[in-house]
């Protein structure tokens, strides 16, 4: 019998342990006691990001609300403003994603990208609700500044594909205070967005938070192994690189990318690989323990196969 695991942590749950782990409950709050279930099913959820919709800035075509934590009353309320959560609830468009984008995000943070604070939590329906701290909001109604790079480069959610990984490239260099450790931040990041599956990442993706008056790469988001989400997922990434969007080899992200497009010195570069191929027993790891179904994890192991196999990772 497969051990129930707690869907912030994915560590084993006691016996009466009924949904989330201490360790998970403390992520959230070290005051946190209890977490009641989300008071929603997840198609209530859905019609309450449609209803609030014009209410909040957050953009996307997953549905999405803005969410605070009630620490004192040991559950979340949604809000139209001022929320520090985003929750995601289940889309009977794309079966899953809630515990793809969760798997995806451990993946990236295991591979030394970095990422908010996010993990699964119960609806009142029993299904999965994806939720992740914003990471543009900081104490008591602070708030960072933050632009996606479509806003930078004068796209816009229509246009948000129709630009290209140099593109991306040279926006960090115009737009970063110190270049050029962001640019093997980008690479990072770009490997990761490749090997697991995430067809999808547009240049609303990528983004620019201003702290301590530095402007730097903000935390990954939206990172989804779209390839077993979509049915018509042809692509290997949105933004085409060297005038390509899928058939991509390692010439093309190593030497051409990461190389001669971002400038970064071999070394570094080699560093970068050598550390997310040392991640991938942890990839294995997280995928077997993640809430994907069998069939989704088989389908994301076939993924990881063979983007490991392009990159000889």
């Amino acid at each position: 019998m497969t051990a129930r695991r707690c869907p912030i942590t994915y560590e084993p749950l006691a016996a009466e342990e009924e949904r989330y782990s201490a360790a998970g409950l403390r992520k959230l709050s070290p005051r946190l006691a209890d977490l009641e279930p989300l008071p929603f099913t997840s198609e209530e959820i859905v019609q309450e990001a449609a209803r609030r919709a014009a209410k909040m800035s957050i953009g996307g075509v997953q549905p999405k609300v803005s969410a605070v934590l009630r620490t004192a009353r040991g559950r979340f309320e949604l809000v139209d403003g001022g929320g520090t959560f985003l929750l995601k609830p289940e889309n009977p468009q794309y079966p899953e994603l809630p515990a793809n984008e969760d798997l995806a995000m451990r993946m990236a943070a295991s591979a030394g990208v970095e990422t908010p604070l996010h993990g699964l939590l119960y609806t009142r329906d029993g299904e999965f609700c994806y939720f992740v701290r914003r990471f543009d909001r900081t104490g008591r109604a602070g708030k960072l500044a933050v632009e996606d790079f479509a806003q930078l480069l004068g796209y816009n959610r229509e246009t948000k594909y129709n630009s290209s990984m140099e593109q991306v490239a040279r926006a960090v260099e115009d737009f970063c205070t110190f270049p050029l450790p962001q640019k093997l931040v980008l690479f990072r990041l770009v490997l990761v967005v490749f090997m697991t599956g995430n067809e999808d990442h547009h240049l609303r993706n990528f983004s620019l938070i201003t702290r301590d008056g530095i402007h730097q790469l903000a935390p990954a988001y939206d990172m989804v192994c779209t390839t077993i989400a979509l049915d018509n997922a042809w692509d290997e990434l949105a933004l085409p690189l060297r005038g390509k969007k899928s058939n991509l080899r390692r010439t093309d992200l190593i030497d051409y990318y990461a190389i001669e497009r971002l400038g970064l010195r071999p070394a570094a570069v080699d560093r970068v690989l050598e550390e997310v191929a040392d991640a991938q027993t942890v990839w294995d790891d997280l995928l077997a323990q993640s809430f994907l179904s069998d069939r989704m994890k088989a389908q994301f192991a076939d993924v990881l196969a063979h983007r490991r196999d392009v990159l000889g990772t």
